[in-house]
Order: structure tokens, then C-alpha cells, then sequence
């Protein structure tokens, strides 16, 4: 029984302060294979999309460059928070004080910037759809550059303010040898849902309301031109496909937020700590970070330069010179 007990121990030397291990069942052998094939495929993803936009010319516009940012804040997810909450499972932090506090940093940081960036891209989005004339002197190259960079620095500078309390103090609320917490009370969680999840979804969702609106009202006037130099039945049935097209990529855009996002603010406004524990990291933490797996199937897998140019990758056209001028589109 003694051997059993300190077996469930993250420190069997330290019998009274040290922290249980959670037990793995087969069930959990299958959660670790399963996380560990989402967290690949999300650093596998976002590097072709950060090799494709930084290699092939053609790929270097300001839309171009929001996606970007956002690939890479999510390759960071996958490749640091990801493998570190997998680890965490067990229910023991072994990597001491500081690895806890810069991870925890680290992840809020990435995951305010990952939102920023979706915000930058929807608004990039509506004012190409629904300004096209004016967009090439409203959006330009530098523009893009300094939007970018202040939405990761007002990341780093939010998430400082947010967890100060936590950096001061980081050993507040572990109860025991091998745990690394974190407890976000009402008032702060209040503020962080309304300013990183309340407010981004309201201005995602006004504007791609108003995308659809305008793509609609495009596709009937397109289809009422067609049909008043061809067939009625041909301009129909174009009008419709396009409509159809809107209407799904703004209901993937709205609802993998919202359910990405969703358990993870609600136990912030609940008070809740965020902490090692199994219930915490697969029903809100890692439904944040898959997020970040579906990114870039929604923001470039969708479009046919991103398939061309994964091709030219993997089949390794892009060591050969001058590979960089290759005609994607």
C-alpha cells in the first residue's frame, strides 16, 4: 500500500506536500495519443503556412500578412503550450517556478495576439469586399506592418497588467509540491471575456454580417445581368452557389470561435483557476488551443494558392532557384 501511495505522488520523497498524480486509464493513453496528433498537425499546418507566405513573392500583400501573424501565433501554440499541457495531464508540473510562470504567460500572450489577428483579418476582409476602390490606399504594406506589431505588443502589455498579481507572487495559490495554478478572480475575468472575447466576436460578427450583405446583394445583381443576356435559369443558379459560399465561411468563422473560446471565458467569469487539472485542459484550455489547429484550415487551406504552394514544399521545388518567383495563382 505505501509503494501504491507514493506511486501517485509527483514527489514520492515529499509524502505530505506533494501533489497526486492522476491515474492513467486506457482512456487517457488514447487522450495523450489524440492531443499529441492535434498539436503535430497544428505546427505542421501553420508552417506551410509561414514557409508559403514568406517564400513565394506573389503571397507578400497586406491580407497575406495578417495570416501571417496569426500562423504564427498559432505554430507558438502548437509548439510550446501544446506539448507542455499534454506533459500536464499527469497532473504534475516538474519544471519548477519560472518554466510556470513563462508558460502561463506565454499562452495568454499568444492567445490575445491569435484573437487580435483574427480581428485584423476580418477587418481586412470587410474593407476589400465593401471598399474595393479605396482599399489599396486604405490597406497598404507598412499600415499592415505597424497594425501587426501593435497588436502583439498591446498583447505583451495587456497580459502584463491582467497577471501582475500572479508575476509578484507566482507561489499565491499552490497548495502543494507540483502544481503550477493560476486563480483569475471575477472582476479580472469579467474584464478579460468583454475585452478578448465579448468585444472581437461583436466586431467579427458586425462585419462579416455586413460582407454577407454586400456578397448578397453582388450575387443578385450579377445574376439579374446574366439573365438579362442569357438564360434565367443559368444566372440562378450562379447567384445561389455564391450566396451559399458566404453563408458558410461566416458560419465557420463565428461558430469555431464560439466554440473554441466558449469554455475557456466561462470558467474565467466563473472564477475559476486555471490549473493542470484534466477537466480544465481538455474541456476549455485545449478547445482554446485547437483553435489554433483550425486557423489555417479556415484562413488559408481554403484558398487554391495555399494547396499549390504546400505542393511546391513538400515536393521540395522550393530549394531550387529562384523558386521564390514561382506563379502560385
Amino acid at each position: 500500500m505505501e509503494i501504491l501511495h507514493e506511486a501517485e505522488l509527483c514527489f514520492p520523497l515529499l509524502l505530505n506536500t506533494s501533489c497526486r498524480k492522476t491515474l492513467r486509464h486506457q482512456t487517457q493513453i488514447i487522450l495523450y495519443i489524440l492531443l499529441s496528433c492535434i498539436s503535430l498537425l497544428t505546427v505542421v499546418l501553420n508552417l506551410l503556412v509561414i514557409i508559403s507566405i514568406s517564400h513565394f513573392r506573389q503571397l507578400h500583400t497586406p491580407t497575406n500578412l495578417f495570416l501571417l501573424s496569426l500562423a504564427v501565433s498559432d505554430f507558438l501554440v502548437g509548439l510550446l503550450l501544446m506539448p507542455i499541457q499534454i506533459h500536464v495531464l499527469e497532473g504534475c508540473w516538474v519544471w519548477g517556478t519560472l518554466l510556470c510562470v513563462l508558460s502561463n504567460y506565454i499562452g495568454f500572450i499568444l492567445t490575445s495576439a491569435s484573437v487580435g489577428n483574427m480581428v485584423l483579418v476580418s477587418v481586412d476582409r470587410y474593407v476589400a469586399i465593401c471598399d474595393p476602390l479605396c482599399y489599396p490606399t486604405k490597406v497598404t504594406q507598412s499600415r499592415v506592418q505597424i497594425c501587426v506589431c501593435l497588436c502583439w505588443i498591446c498583447s505583451v502589455f495587456y497580459n502584463s497588467v491582467m497577471l501582475k498579481d500572479f508575476l509578484k507572487d507566482t507561489d499565491r495559490y499552490v497548495s502543494c509540491y507540483g502544481e503550477c495554478i493560476i486563480v483569475i478572480d471575477f472582476i479580472t475575468g469579467a474584464f478579460d471575456i468583454v475585452l478578448t472575447f465579448f468585444c472581437p466576436i461583436a466586431v467579427i460578427i458586425v462585419l462579416y454580417l455586413r460582407v454577407f450583405v454586400v456578397a448578397v446583394s453582388q450575387a443578385r445583381a450579377m445574376r439579374s445581368h446574366i439573365a438579362a443576356v442569357t438564360l434565367q435559369g443559368s444566372g440562378h443558379v450562379t447567384a445561389k452557389k455564391s450566396e451559399r459560399k458566404a453563408a458558410t465561411a461566416i458560419g465557420v468563422v463565428v461558430v469555431v470561435f464560439l466554440v473554441c473560446f466558449c469554455p475557456y471565458f466561462s470558467s474565467s467569469l466563473a472564477g475559476q483557476n486555471i490549473s493542470t487539472s484534466v477537466e480544465f485542459s481538455v474541456f476549455g484550455l485545449w478547445l482554446l488551443y485547437c483553435n489554433s489547429c483550425l486557423n489555417p484550415l479556415i484562413y488559408a487551406f481554403f484558398y487554391p494558392w495555399f494547396r499549390r504552394s504546400v505542393k511546391l514544399i513538400v515536393t521540395l521545388q522550393i530549394l531550387q532557384p529562384d523558386s521564390c518567383d514561382a506563379n502560385i495563382f
